[in-house]
């Protein structure tokens, strides 16, 4: 795991921190899983995502950042019934 900070405004932490008490999870946890949830929802963050993961240096991670057309391989081959 990695630690990050994070900042946010009072209002958010209250109700983070009462979140927390309610569902006994501590407030990393309910972070994480609010991140997962927010990465996993969003296709077309998620396939550029993994794109920049597995690229070989900078300008292909430029290239695909880049790159407003972007389609997965997985979103084409639904698109084209391969």
């Amino acid at each position: 795991m990695h630690r990050i900070n994070l900042t946010i405004d009072e209002n958010l932490y209250e109700r983070a921190r009462a979140a927390s008490f309610i569902e006994k999870k501590s407030i990393s946890q309910i972070v994480r899983e609010s991140l997962q949830e927010y990465l996993s929802k969003n296709e077309k963050l998620r396939g550029k995502t993994e794109l920049i993961l597995e690229a070989d240096d900078e300008k292909e991670i430029l290239d695909i950042l880049d790159n407003d057309t972007f389609v997965s391989d997985d979103e084409f081959k639904r698109m084209f019934g391969l």
